[in-house]
Formats: structure tokens, sequence, C-alpha cells
């Protein structure tokens, strides 16, 4: 066996003219997951599950913008040196950051077009999300990018000497072959995270929209250890990594956002006005205070000299025959 793990040697196949790029093929088959899963949850909080389809429709597209947007503006070094460099996506560069922000912003107008919570859809979505994300990461394996340091580990990535030239890394590690393979070591992260919002969403009382928030602080603290370790092109200040400071402002964001939505008190729901006993007569028909009849149970007197009108005729028919009798 070799003591590294391969590239691939292809990174598309042809099906008759049409050209499959196995990063744009993970997308998709991330996507369609997600949509199923996100199907299956939603429907388990009691939600019609065909909202997550016509959500879908504008989420995943404004999600692919707002990934693009984000890779043109923080590595412009890395776009191709074609005329449609900026929207080349099958070629890589998908900011995860760029493309959450902006289809977050899309499924909230969405979902409140219907009257829906986005707080308890996020919940729903989050561990979803993780799984597109991770097998979106087989995609980098294909395109031989997203690796991290030299390694002489067992599961070192092999990198040609094209791509590592053309990845941006420093000269000084030009010369290497084999590095981390950072790709890998993300997919495993966002399957096991997912795998925990899950747990939590079934064993605690999490708030919503509090596995959003988990999902956020989650990925972005692992993001802090992979931004150390990758050495592929990058926009630096301060000598670090720019990803390096987003993961550590989203990771405390999603921390304090998770603590504040679960220190959040419950929301009081409206109740009818309590009777304070059964039988009691309604508010409207209730005598004024301290009146006996008012009172459960309580029969009004009657003086011996009343007549009801059932007992005028029966006592009028009874003096009759009374009179009558010698």
């Amino acid at each position: 066996m070799p003591a590294y793990l391969p590239s691939p040697s292809i990174s598309s196949f042809h099906i008759g003219p049409l050209v499959i790029h196995f990063y744009a093929l993970m997308y998709l088959v991330g996507i369609a997951l997600a949509i199923v899963l996100t199907r299956h949850r939603w429907r388990a909080v009691g939600g019609d599950p065909e909202l997550v389809g016509d959500v879908a429709l504008w989420v995943v597209p404004a999600g692919i913008i707002g990934g693009r947007i984000y890779f043109d503006i923080t590595t412009p070094m890395d776009i191709p040196h074609v005329w449609y460099g900026v929207f080349a996506v099958w070629d890589g560069g998908l900011g995860i950051w760029g493309g959450i922000f902006v289809a977050a912003l899309v499924s909230i107008w969405r979902l409140r077009k219907h009257g829906v919570d986005p707080a308890l859809f996020m919940d729903a979505v989050a561990p979803a999300l993780l799984v597109a994300q991770g097998i979106g990461r087989i995609g980098n394996y294909f395109n031989k990018e997203l690796f991290g340091r030299p390694t002489s580990l067992p599961w070192g990535l092999e990198i040609p000497f094209q791509y590592r030239a053309s990845g941006g890394i420093p000269a000084q590690d030009l010369h290497f072959s084999t590095f981390q393979p950072t790709f890998l070591y993300e997919l495993i992260f966002d399957f096991a995270w997912a795998a925990v919002l899950v747990w939590l969403g079934h064993h605690r009382k999490i708030k919503p929209p509090g596995l959003f928030a988990l999902y956020v602080f989650g990925y972005s603290a692992y993001r802090i250890f992979e931004e150390w370790l990758r050495i592929d092109s990058s926009v630096y200040i301060f000598g670090l990594r720019l990803n390096l400071y987003i993961a550590s402002a989203l990771a405390v964001i999603g921390a304090v956002w998770f603590y504040r939505s679960q220190r959040r008190p419950d929301p009081v729901a409206a109740v009818a006005p309590a009777v304070a006993d059964v039988g009691a007569a309604p508010p409207g028909d209730a005598g004024p205070p301290g009146d006996a009849g008012s009172a459960e149970g309580a029969e009004p007197e009657s003086s011996p000299d009343d007549t009801s009108a059932e007992d005028g005729p029966r006592g009028s028919r009874d003096s009759e025959q009374a009179a009558s009798e010698p």
C-alpha cells in the first residue's frame, strides 16, 4: 500500500458532449441530501415539508452567488484569468461564510412570506448544512485543493507539482510532495458535528435557534484549527490568514448567540380568565357581589306564600274538589 493518500488522476468526466466536474457534482449531491434531511426534520416538528422545496429554490442559487462573491473578494489572486473567471465555480472557489450569510437572508425573507418562524426552521436545517458541506469537501479532493502544511504522516495527501505551484503555497514548501488533507479533516468534523446537533435536539431542550447558533460556533471554532494548518493562497493581515480572523469572530458570535437564546424566557401562552368554581354562572349572569343567588349550589329562598306557576293551577283544583265534597 502507498505511504500516502494519492490524488485522483481526473477532476471531471464526459457524458456525450457534457463535461461533469466532480467539484460541482459533489455540491449538487450535498444540496440534494440537505434538502431531504431538512424535509424530514421539518416534518418532525410539525412543519409542511413542501415548504423546504420552495425555500431551496431561492436559497440554493443565493448561497452559490454569495459564496462566489466572498471568494472573489477575499482571494482575488485565485480567480481564473479568463473573462468568465469570476463565475467559474466549477474550478473551485466558494466561500462558505458568504454563501451561508446570503442564503440566510433569502431564507428569512421566504419564511416570513409564508408566516413561518425562521428560528425554528434554522434549527431544522443546521445539521443538513454540515452534511452538505462535508460532501462538498470531496470535490476539493478531486480539485487537489484545500490542503495544509507538508507532512510525513501516513494519511498525507500527495499533491502534484503543478497544483502545488498554482495553489499559492510558500516557495519553501514546493519541494514537498505530501500535505495535510485538511479537506478530509473538515469532512470528518462536519459529519461528527451534525450528529452532535441531532443528538442534542433529541435529548436536550434547546430553544431555537440554539442548534443553528451551535452550528455557527462549532464550525467556526473548527475552522480556527484548519486555518492554522492551511498554507494555500490567502489574504494575510498582520501575518495571519483573513479567514482566521473571521472564524474567530464567528466562533465568539455563535457562542454568545447560543447563550442568549437559551437564557431567553419561554413565551407565556395566553390563557382565558380562570373561573373560580366549576359550575359557577358565567360572568355576565352572576349577581352582584354578596348576592346569595350567585353562590354555587345556593337555591333562591322562597316565601311560604309564594306559589309557582305549576302549583297555582294544581292548588285551584284541590280547592274545588274540597268544596264539592259533603
